[in-house]
């Protein structure tokens, strides 16, 4: 269906003029008409790089391991109700994704296959939490973003197919939303990494010492000097990078810098294509028309900038201003519970806190018959798999789920009213293991709540 693609470059060559017209406010510059270009060239980008992930899950039998052979998924709360497709259901989930990214891609129905993407993507990051990575939230945040902004208008089969429906501008808040929201995940990435550990060099000190392999550099991974040129490197770069890339003197030297910082991240650690789909965002803050320039012979139509603001704009604008009040205040969340968020992780998702912890633990669960009083120690790995445990045990909240589960599955078993603790003994970012929650509270039987949760046992070293 998408496996032809024609993206209707070759168009008459026309020479870019702009018709200047008095914009009666800042609103009206939201709606003043911008090149397309830009967004059309995220639109190829992102529809490639989703189907390059579609490839890694085939290719590496992630499928199978995260979501068929798993006896249980451990949902999100209010969404344990979503359950992965039985049978060959998941296999076939993410050959739809594939060939629905291919259509992003090519601009082929652009209008349906992005809704449908943007759903089935995220039916796949609400099956399990011990699944959560920040990029998978951006993809769906980006997904529907793509929904509302008219991507396909430019280089596209949908546009080569209607030729009624080409535009070569936008409006310009379609571009400054997509800006918006990656700025936010730069920002708050660098906001995030304002605290003791990361400031005094951890926990990059103890990955560098992990990775002195690297070629070249890498037998100055152990030195301080790196350490903290790798940590306020990547402060200072999340920081600054959404201004700077906007600032005309410094942009080419910033986006440099961004792009040498994700293909660092990407050789260093293991992050999948959030590097790729960084680099490929951080390019929509270059001038819009940029594209052009690659590709000389695509011409521009006269831009026209409007005089007026339709009444229908201030809805949008305030529906814009809605969803970034949203992404700006979400990051902010955890300022509102007690504690440090990487020890307690109230607040920690969806709020760009990205690479800040190192976490080794040691966990013992225990069952307790109340009826006879009998403890016994459980194996955590009879109840779920390996993977999920080493994501579970270092998340209070998760230990309650999988106690949850324990407690179900025995009595499933015949066995009557349970009780689950566990001793968890957690290092965060080299300290001392200290206790987790409180080994004797019984977390079968802990009610959800907003935090805090008071048998989390505060980080003695905050």
């Amino acid at each position: 269906m998408c496996a032809s693609i024609d993206l209707n470059l070759r168009v008459r060559p026309r020479r870019a003029t702009v018709i200047d017209a008095p914009l009666p406010s800042r609103l009206g510059r939201l709606f003043a008409p911008v090149d397309l270009a830009s967004l059309a060239v995220f639109r190829i980008a992102f529809g490639l790089i989703m189907f390059w992930e579609v490839l890694r899950y085939f290719h590496y039998g992630w499928i199978d391991r995260y979501w068929v052979d798993p006896v249980v998924n451990f949902g999100y709360p209010g969404f344990e109700w979503v359950r992965a497709w039985p049978g060959s259901g998941m296999h076939l989930h993410f050959v739809v994704l594939g060939l629905l990214a291919l259509c992003i891609a090519a601009g082929f129905f652009y209008r349906v296959i992005i809704p449908l993407f943007a759903l089935g993507f995220t039916y796949i990051f609400f099956l399990d939490q011990t699944r959560y990575l920040n990029h998978f939230y951006l993809i769906i945040l980006l997904s529907f973003l793509l929904c509302i902004v008219p991507a396909h208008k430019m280089w596209s089969l949908d546009a080569r197919r209607h030729p009624e429906l080409r535009a070569d501008t936008t409006p310009a808040w379609t571009l400054w939303l997509l800006r918006a929201q990656i700025a936010v995940v730069y920002f708050f990435g660098g906001v995030a990494k304002l605290n003791g550990d990361w400031l005094r060099g951890e926990p990059m000190r103890m990955w560098l010492a992990d990775r002195t392999e690297f070629p070249v550099i890498g037998r100055f991974f152990t030195e301080e000097s790196t350490v903290y040129l790798f940590s306020y490197g990547a402060l200072f770069i999340d920081l600054l990078a959404p201004a700077l890339l906007l600032f005309g003197p410094a942009r080419v030297l910033m986006f440099g810098a961004v792009t040498l910082f994700h293909l660092l991240n990407y050789r260093l650690f293991t992050i999948g294509i959030f590097p790729w789909l960084m680099i490929a965002a951080s390019l929509l803050f270059l001038p819009p028309e940029w594209p052009r320039r690659l590709f000389p012979r695509s011409g521009s139509q006269p831009i026209t900038i409007r005089s007026k603001v339709h009444p229908h704009d201030r809805w949008i604008a305030a529906g814009l201003a809605l969803y970034l009040a949203l992404q700006v205040l979400i990051p902010l969340r955890h300022l509102a519970y007690p504690g440090n968020e990487s020890w307690t992780e109230e607040g920690h998702r969806f709020a760009w806190h990205m690479k800040l912890r190192d976490k080794s633990t040691a966990a013992r669960f225990f069952a307790t018959d109340s009826n006879s009083d009998q403890t016994w120690e459980l194996d955590p790995e009879d109840f779920a798999q390996d993977w999920q445990v080493a994501h579970i045990v270092d998340r209070p909240h998760m230990l309650v789920q999988l106690a949850r589960h324990m407690r179900d599955v025995l009595r499933n078993q015949g066995y009557g009213h349970l009780e689950i603790r566990a001793e968890v003994m957690t290092s965060l970012n080299g300290r001392a293991p200290q206790l987790l929650v409180n080994p004797r509270v019984n977390l079968a039987g802990v009610r959800s709540g907003a935090p805090p949760a008071p048998w989390i046992v505060p980080l003695q070293d905050g």
